[in-house]
């Protein structure tokens, strides 16, 4: 018998950390490390769709950046943090709220497809990943 969960079944993440604070989702660099790939993600399957063809790319440090600051969240961070560690804390927040079981991909893109800017479009997930920790 094969030790693979059933794909039916969630997967629980045993690695994932769990964080008492706001502050403390943000300002974690491994779960940065991994935001990265699935904001990536994200942001390529949003383009793409925007595009109607497969395009896989990065998404930029003053996109999520920006994106950060319009949805409220830059006062959790220091107040010397640069560009792209505010772009990392976007990210660790995405990726910790997918690994918390807290939305999905698809939940995710049904937020984004909802705006023609990119920079409002991960504005409005970055809110709604915060209201749904309520830490």
């Amino acid at each position: 018998m094969s030790n693979m969960p059933n794909p039916r079944q969630n997967i629980r993440f045993s690695f994932a950390p769990t964080h008492e604070t706001i502050k403390e989702v943000l300002t974690d660099h491994n779960l940065a490390a991994l935001g990265d790939a699935y904001t990536n993600l994200l942001y390529s399957l949003y383009l793409s769709i925007a595009k109607r063809k497969p395009i896989g790319v990065k998404a930029n440090s003053h996109l999520l950046s920006e994106a950060l600051k319009q949805a409220g969240l830059r006062e959790f961070l220091p107040s010397r943090i640069d560009r792209h560690k505010q772009a990392d804390s976007a990210e660790a927040l995405l990726v910790y709220v997918w690994l918390q079981g807290l939305t999905t991909i698809t939940e995710s893109m049904s937020i984004l497809v909802g705006y023609k800017d990119a920079t409002k479009a991960f504005c409005a997930l970055l809110s709604k990943a915060e209201k749904k920790l309520r830490l």
